[in-house]
């Protein structure tokens, strides 16, 4: 296990080496394995892009998010402008049913709405706003229309489990109860703790994940 102290040099480099992030306005606290990131930055997608970066390294537990987005002059809009530029995004993305989601928008704050198949098309109508200009943050409230037998889902991912991380696999429990699931247990890594979320989520018909996995760094 990295004492604290190492696991801080780590993430403070990947920061630096990361080009989508400048990590000259950003703090990063380690305790106990978890990272603490606070700061300024200019855009949202640079918010997400640090907390990929931080994700990447290896003996990170937890990230506690406490990073705001001031943007710069040059990337202001009004909300109608951004609310057009999402719509539009939205409309022009192959993996989201546009017509199916409302966008609404408050001091550069995006919520998105309405009810969608899949987990994958409300995670790919989140990824489409995130890079937009003048955007400052982003609510996800779309659902995921639940028509599942939970015997049958629970069964779909554990086996999509076993093949994308098949090591991890038996230390995972899955629960199922209407369109929720439940997984619990113990991974190595943050990357294995995404990598069995996003297994989880893509289940049809699946509209929330429960995470009570540990990471056993």
């Amino acid at each position: 296990m990295k004492s604290d102290n190492q696991l801080k040099l780590d993430v403070t480099d990947e920061l630096a080496w990361d080009p989508a992030v400048n990590a000259t306005n950003i703090g990063v606290i380690v305790n106990n394995g978890v990272v603490t990131l606070t700061g300024h930055l200019d855009t949202f997608a640079e918010k997400h892009a640090v907390e990929r970066a931080v994700r990447r390294v290896a003996g990170v537990r937890g990230i506690a998010v406490e990073l705001d987005v001031k943007l710069a002059p040059s990337h202001k809009r009004s909300d109608s402008e951004i609310a057009q530029a999402a719509t539009n995004a939205l409309r022009w993305h192959a993996l989201v049913p546009a017509d199916r989601i409302k966008v609404e928008v408050e001091d550069g704050w995006v919520t998105l709405s309405g009810e969608v198949d899949w987990g994958y098309q409300s995670a790919s109508a989140e990824q489409g706003i995130r890079p937009l200009v003048g955007v400052r943050g982003l609510t996800n409230a779309i659902t995921i229309k639940a028509r599942v037998n939970n015997k049958d889902v629970a069964e779909q991912i554990t086996a999509a489990l076993r093949r994308h991380a098949e090591r991890e696999a038996h230390r995972i429990g899955v629960e199922v109860e209407g369109g929720v699931v439940t997984l619990r247990g113990t991974v190595s890594s943050m990357s294995e703790h995404d990598a069995a979320l996003g297994a989880a989520f893509a289940a049809k018909g699946v509209s929330r994940v429960v995470d009570k996995l540990e990471i056993d760094a």
